[in-house]
């Protein structure tokens, strides 16, 4: 039996499944922690893989191995191969003045005509997430850093360098969805842009030219080896394939095809439709990534989670269990409490510096339990505003797939098909990251043009009459926010 890893370095932790190859069948997995904040240290990363692998039983007896990670988060290297600054993650906002400053200036000073271009260039419009912005900000506020890079990478991409044992900046590689998100990359060319990365940066395209990116290679090739002596371990049996960004990553693991869409609620929100078209949305509400298989996989991200929900949780002082009984104890539409959950900013509408907003406040509506359902009905419509996004490019979207760590809320799951509109089916709870890492994995060792097909578990189908009025009501009080927002000065960089 041959057994492949897959491995999410996500956010908050890093997940490992080890998996057989041919049926996809669960064979140990462990888990460790990574340090909060929005800045960490490549190294809490190391140290994490290092800790699953070790309560994961090692990786003697594994074929094969591919990483997914976050995506965007900035990791800058030197001509030694040393980290020059903590990386700055996909939830960190002090570039959000930088990412405006690049949408006017390739507009030349027209920010409509900057959207486009940008659209047109790369997919996406920049946001304080993509990696791009994070490099105007690191050349405008830490120059001396900025003049060091020999290399950039991303967090998969930096971990599969690790895992390979080699000290060539040369032997960076990566795939094309993760690249897809750094806004210097061109997914429907498979090129890097060269003449953006230097805008970025401030210095000529000649320049931009020496630092090294990581090699792009297809979604089943074997983009390198284990190394020999890796921290004391041989990995030399190893094959690592080209890894995923994690919203990749998760909808292989799901194994969506075109034409289908997945609503995930984590660390943040995200909807994404796996489709054979690209997007180009001038908007900014949609990104235009790749997937991991080849096609496209236009996406709407938030910032705001499930985390709002654990807020919500935190400020009622109940259980898991008491909160749900809460929210569905209420009625739809929380008594006319609207919760608008912008705790982090936020992406998708993108307000980097906006707050949340609790409205509809009187004697008789503030009470735990329309609080507890306004904070589930204001992310699920703030999630809701998300399939509108990708809808509008183009995606036929008549009912999605619930995943990610929020679904363990019985209030958000049983709420998501009357807040969304469409029948929801919620898949057996897995790591679907890392099994898409792992799905990855056994696809470079099979061949062929297709992933394994992996049956992981039953569906759970739930269906609802829909409430419109919910988010009418949502939206309503989100323009007035983001109306507010945008007339307020911008915040100073950090």
């Amino acid at each position: 039996m041959a057994l492949v890893a897959g491995v999410d370095s996500s956010t908050q932790s890093c997940k490992i499944v080890i998996r057989d190859a041919v049926t996809g069948a669960l064979v140990r997995q462990a888990k460790a922690s990574h340090p909060d904040g929005t800045e960490v240290h490549p190294d809490h990363w190391w140290r994490a893989l290092g800790e699953a692998i070790d309560d994961a039983g090692g990786l003697d007896d594994v074929a094969a191995l591919s990483v997914g990670g976050q995506q965007h988060g900035m990791v800058v290297l030197d001509a030694d191969g040393e980290v020059i600054r903590p990386a700055l993650l996909w939830n960190d906002t002090r570039s959000a003045e930088a990412a405006r400053d690049l949408i006017r200036e390739l507009g030349d000073g027209d920010e409509a005509a900057g959207r486009k271009a940008w659209a047109d260039a790369v997919g996406s419009v920049p946001v304080a997430s993509l990696t791009i912005t994070k490099l105007r900000w690191l050349a405008d506020h830490e120059p001396d850093n900025a003049r060091r890079i020999a290399a950039i990478c991303l967090p998969h991409d930096w971990l599969t360098w690790r895992l390979s044992g080699a000290e060539s900046l040369e032997a960076l590689i990566t795939d094309r969805s993760d690249a897809s998100g750094t806004g210097y990359f061109d997914s429907v060319a498979n090129a890097y842009r060269r003449d953006l990365l230097a805008l970025a940066l401030r210095v000529d395209q000649e320049d931009a030219e020496h630092i090294v990116l990581p090699r792009v290679v297809g979604p089943h090739e074997a983009a390198a080896r284990g190394g020999g002596d890796v921290d004391g371990r041989d990995l030399s049996h190893l094959v690592l394939g080209p890894g995923c960004g994690d919203n990749a990553g998760a909808a292989l693991g799901l194994g969506l095809r075109p034409g289908q869409t997945s609503v995930s609620l984590g660390t943040s929100g995200v909807v994404a439709a796996v489709s054979a078209a690209p997007s180009r949305d001038a908007s900014g509400l949609v990104a235009g990534f790749a997937d991991a298989t080849g096609v496209f996989l236009p996406l709407a991200c938030t910032l705001n989670g499930a985390r709002v929900l654990d807020a919500a949780k935190r400020v009622l002082d109940v259980t898991y269990d008491e909160f749900d009984a809460l929210a569905l104890s209420a009625e739809p539409g929380a008594g006319g409490l609207v919760h608008v959950p912008y705790l982090e900013g936020e992406r998708t509408p993108n307000l980097p510096e906006a707050t949340g907003v609790l409205t509809g406040m009187t004697l008789e509506s503030l009470t735990p339990a329309n609080y507890a359902r306004s904070a589930v009905e204001g992310l699920l419509c703030l999630m809701s505003a998300c399939v509108d996004a990708v809808r509008a490019q183009g995606a036929a979207i008549d009912r999605v797939s619930l995943v990610g760590g929020g679904v363990k809320w019985t209030s958000a799951k049983e709420l998501s098909p009357a807040v969304l509109g469409v029948p929801v089916d919620v898949p057996s709870p897995g790591e679907y990251v890392a099994n898409g890492a792992a799905k990855q994995a056994a696809w470079v060792l099979a061949g062929g043009e297709e992933p394994p097909a992996w049956e992981l578990g039953p569906v759970e189908r739930l269906t609802a009459e829909p409430r419109p009025e919910v988010r009418a009501a949502y939206d309503r009080v989100s323009e007035i926010v983001a109306a507010a927002v945008r007339a307020r000065p911008a915040a100073s960089a950090r």
